[in-house]
């Protein structure tokens, strides 16, 4: 039974911590879609859409009213589009972008995930088509997410995509550049992708998931970061298990909240991904933390370990607080989205280099980062081997979430606003990768991956 203090307590996280749900994500395959014409294609993924989120927001905004409890985004993942619409030509694939885009509109949701291909070791020539048409996709919808998983540690790394990939982002950032290449930001390159990530840009419904499904994510660095600042002179261990219990009460609520709505929506619960997402907010910063446990400024000498026993303590707490806990799970350094991301950043404190050693230990990767927009395709696939290479030999998730700034240099920076924040240009090693690029082929799966 809940006492006087531990009501006090959740009021004084939402009002002072930024305590939130940083996601209700409705999980939908479109499965039972698939083949014919593109128009029927897409009116079917419309209709499909429309009608089983149709009560999404309005049962997430009712939870906001009666428990109090902050739910900044209602969101929608549907099934690769690259399965759904196999064999489709660009036109095709463009449509079902635009019915995407569609029905999030009408349902009044923020985002949609799953303009997605899955080739970490091969792709057909259809999954091809919709990789092209990725920069047009993004650039002519508002709401549409994309993905590209190219690589596993059972597969290997398809260097062939990841080469491409890095065209691709170029176009997609140039295609938006008047909107502060945006599109750049609603696309994200993986290893290891979840079926069940209910945060954008990476979400999509995998291919093992049910019919439909509700997959909830959780926030609160604020929470984790005042509770690490009642106790500055505790140990490794004390600081460990400070940690651990925040991330059990934060992990409750959204275990709470996800029960709720799978109940009212009557769609089975998936998971709770208890990562803690920053945001631009003050007070709301994994930086900050990092730094209340004593690192001067995020991205100096120590970094990597305090991030380490962060991630690693919310993980251990917040798995004893949910009966499903999945998607990414753990500590996110999205630079624009974080304000103490930011200001190291800004200061010089916190690099590129650094950030990447930073992903071996933490969720999920080298994410919202702008870099100077005359930076080379190759240097960009360079950058998205290295990271997914991390993620492959670790047997865990990474990605890349990079902004080419197209007409700004290293100092200057990009502005969306909201939860994507500000995102000061930061410098790359500008060293040409293009004869290792160039080679082609796929990089083979670790030995470890023969666990057979």
């Amino acid at each position: 039974m809940l006492n006087t203090n531990d009501i006090l307590e959740t009021i004084r996280m939402i009002e002072t911590e930024h305590l939130d749900i940083r996601t209700i994500t409705m999980g939908i395959s479109l499965l039972s879609c698939a083949g014919g014409d593109p128009k029927g294609l897409a009116d079917r993924i419309y209709d499909t859409v429309t009608k089983k989120a149709e009560n999404l927001v309005k049962t997430g905004e009712e939870l906001e009213k009666e428990y109090g409890i902050p739910i900044v985004n209602k969101r929608v993942s549907v099934t690769p589009v690259s399965l759904v619409g196999a064999g489709q030509d660009a036109e095709g694939f463009l449509k079902v972008a635009q019915a995407l885009d569609r029905a999030a509109n009408t349902l009044g949701i923020n985002f949609i995930g799953g303009y997605t291909a899955l080739v970490p070791k091969g792709a057909t020539p259809s999954e091809l088509t919709l990789l092209d048409t990725i920069p047009e996709a993004l650039a002519s919808t508002e709401f549409v997410c994309a993905s590209v998983n190219a690589a596993t540690t059972k597969a290997g790394m398809n260097m062939d995509v990841i080469a491409r990939m890095g065209h691709i982002i170029r176009q997609t950032a140039e295609r938006t550049q008047d909107q502060q290449c945006i599109g750049a930001a609603k696309l994200v390159v993986f290893a290891n992708a979840p079926d069940d990530n209910p945060f954008m840009a990476g979400a999509f419904h995998g291919v093992g998931e049910g019919d439909c499904v509700i997959n909830v994510g959780v926030s609160g660095p604020g929470v984790v970061c005042s509770a690490i600042e009642q106790h500055p002179e505790a140990s490794f261990e004390e600081l460990a298990e400070v940690i651990k219990k925040t991330a059990f009460k934060i992990t409750r609520m959204g275990q709470l909240i996800a029960c709720e709505a799978s109940k009212r929506l009557d769609v089975p619960f998936g998971i709770v991904d208890l990562s803690l997402a920053p945001t631009p907010a003050i007070g709301d910063s994994v930086a900050r933390i990092l730094e209340a446990m004593g690192i001067a400024c995020c991205g100096g000498c120590g970094t990597t370990a305090a991030l380490a026993l962060l991630n690693d303590a919310v993980k251990k707490g917040g798995v004893m607080a949910s009966s499903k806990v999945g998607g990414l799970s753990g500590a996110f350094i999205p630079v624009s989205e974080d304000e103490g991301m930011i200001a190291a950043a800004k200061s010089g404190c916190l690099t590129l280099e650094k950030l990447e050693a930073m992903t071996a230990v933490c969720s999920v990767g080298l994410d919202m980062i702008a870099i100077p927009g005359d930076t080379s395709a190759a240097v960009i696939s360079a950058l998205i081997a290295d990271e997914l290479s991390i993620g492959v030999a670790n047997t865990k998730t990474t990605a890349v979430r990079i902004i080419p700034a197209i007409g700004k240099k290293e100092g200057d920076s990009l502005s969306f606003g909201g939860l994507l924040g500000d995102a000061p240009v930061m410098r790359i090693n500008q060293a040409d990768p293009s004869r290792f690029i160039s080679r082609g082929g796929i990089i083979p799966a670790p030995i470890h991956s023969l666990k057979n």
